[in-house]
């Protein structure tokens, strides 16, 4: 679509006038790739920001891993300002390895949306996941084997202090673009969604329609229906866990085995990921694999030797006690 001068210019024209919100509204931010799931929101958002009374600004993530990409965050920027956002930022990123390129990119995405977050004092940021997204989400936490909290997929609310809101999680993925093809809004496909060499761009292209092919339309809704079910089981799970731990964690910080193997299998395990999360094994290296492992000094004690978890994590039974402990 027509990205030039020309296409802006008429965009502002064709908008309505409001009156300058509030310097003291409370902020609402996009965050914006330029595609057509991200183009749909930022538009949606300035036409209700407005009516509701807060300001909206955009921010788009330049990670710097093709040609061109700064231009085409410069670009990005143009159309948000065109759609009357303020402030909207264009922020680069350095993309490292850790956990592969995908999650490599989210992390060093998602730390550059907290930082202009707070350098803005923004009440949310808003991601344009769309139910196709949580379908994919929910199809690849399948093939890791993590559980009721990986199947469970996106949270419409999440990050620190419910910072980021999904709005389109309800919402097809088609119906995002042709909200963009009806108000003409130009969009940008990253050649990175069509790359087999990304795990979520062979889904999204080859498993996802494979699956539709066998069992018929409807996939994609079954999926986002299995994450909220999921995510009810998971959080139910979670608030039993919480108050389990409180049960077994003796004043040094040792876990009691005996208690622990009165518990539930599903409470147990997530009392034991907690404890290993706050000894401070990273939650992204964190696999089922692992707690299974931990779980078997509980469950198949045959005087095992300790475990090294990620993050330098330590996982030693010592007598009726499991020591977790960093180092």
């Amino acid at each position: 679509a027509d990205s030039g001068p020309d296409w802006a210019a008429r965009l502002l024209h064709s908008r309505r006038p409001f009156p300058a919100p509030d310097p003291a509204a409370p902020l609402v931010l996009v965050a914006c790739s330029g595609g057509a799931d991200s183009m749909a929101l930022a538009s949606a958002l300035a036409f209700e920001a407005p009516r509701l009374g807060i300001r909206a600004g955009g921010v788009t993530v330049d990670h710097r891993l093709q040609e061109g990409s700064g231009r085409r965050a410069a670009e990005v920027a143009a159309r948000l300002t065109a759609l009357r956002l303020t402030p909207v930022e264009a922020v680069a990123v350095d993309v490292g390895r850790a956990g592969g390129p995908e999650a490599a990119a989210r992390e060093a995405r998602y730390a550059a949306l907290d930082a202009v977050a707070e350098k803005h004092g923004a009440a949310a940021i808003l991601l344009g996941h769309t139910r196709d997204d949580q379908a994919e989400t929910v199809l690849l936490g399948l093939a890791r084997g993590s559980g009721t909290r990986s199947l469970s997929g996106m949270a419409e609310i999440s990050g620190p202090g419910g910072r980021y809101r999904r709005p389109f999680l309800r919402i097809d993925r088609q119906t995002a673009r042709k909200a963009c093809m009806v108000q003409s809004l130009p969009v940008w496909d990253d050649p990175h969604n069509t790359d087999p060499a990304y795990t979520r761009s062979r889904l999204r292209h080859e498993g996802l329609p494979a699956l539709e092919k066998s069992l018929g339309k409807g996939v994609v809704e079954a999926l986002a229906r299995t994450a909220q079910l999921s995510r009810d089981d998971a959080d139910a799970l979670d608030a039993w866990a919480a108050r389990a731990a409180g049960t077994v964690r003796d004043e040094h910080g040792a876990l009691d085995c005996a208690g622990l193997y009165a518990l539930p299998a599903a409470v147990r395990r997530r009392v034991l990921r907690a404890a290993l999360l706050d000894a401070g094994a990273p939650g992204g290296a964190l696999f089922a694999a692992h707690i299974e492992e931990v779980d078997r000094l509980i469950t198949a004690w045959r005087g095992q030797r300790a475990l090294n978890l990620p993050g330098k994590v330590e996982a030693r039974r010592l007598g009726g006690r499991l020591v977790i402990r960093q180092g």
